[in-house]
């Protein structure tokens, strides 16, 4: 398994190598910047899954900077912001952070919140690539099973065959009457035939 690559950003050096000796140890791969001007490059240059920034540094508003360029980059890394001031639950979430870490705090707390973060920043990300996939994936027609391929396929010659039998009926029906036309008028014909053949026969017997 790959490691998690954390960016740590605080001006305090003591704070900035304890915190990144801890992440190390629990199996984090950490990189560090000691200002929000390097911490941003940083996240301009390379990928993290996770960043982790002080409130103080250059300024007071340093923090916020960090956490937005955070926001900003493509690969999108869960949020941690470290302070010891304290901030309501609406104030950090709307700088964008996912997660306020407090100050002093102890190691094993500290790991287990951040793997609680990574776990569940994790998840979203799963949910919301699923998502847009949803939505960009084509809706193909269905396909139809062979059974009912099969079935609309008998209904289909049924109805032509349907159709198709009133007129054989039809042309039947014209055939016989045709022939029946035909006997008619060649009995017809043989009966005047016998007609002629009588009066010609009483015409010689009279000559006699």
């Amino acid at each position: 398994m790959a490691k998690r690559r954390v960016l740590l950003v605080d001006d305090e050096v003591s704070i900035l190598l304890t915190i990144k000796a801890v992440l190390e140890i629990s199996g984090f791969e950490v990189d560090t910047a000691a200002s929000a001007l390097e911490g941003k490059l940083k996240l301009k240059r390379h990928e993290y899954h996770m960043v982790i920034t002080d409130m103080r540094m250059e300024h007071d508003a340093s923090g916020r900077e960090v956490i937005l360029a955070a926001r900003s980059a493509p690969y999108h890394p869960a949020v941690a912001l470290l302070t010891a001031l304290p901030f309501s639950d609406e104030d950090w979430q709307d700088m964008g952070a996912d997660k306020l870490l407090v100050k002093p705090m102890q190691t094993a707390s500290l790991i287990w919140q951040l793997e609680q973060l990574l776990e569940k920043h994790t998840a979203n990300l799963a949910r919301s690539s699923k998502a847009l996939a949803a939505v960009a994936k084509p809706k193909l027609p269905k396909k139809v099973a062979p059974a009912k391929k099969a079935a609309v396929t008998k209904k289909t010659v049924k109805k032509s065959a349907a159709k198709k039998l009133p007129v054989k009926k039809a042309v039947a029906k014209k055939a016989v009457a045709k022939k029946a036309a035909v006997k008619k008028v060649v009995a017809k014909k043989a009966v005047a035939k016998k007609v002629v053949a009588k009066k010609t026969a009483v015409k010689k017997k009279a000559k006699r």
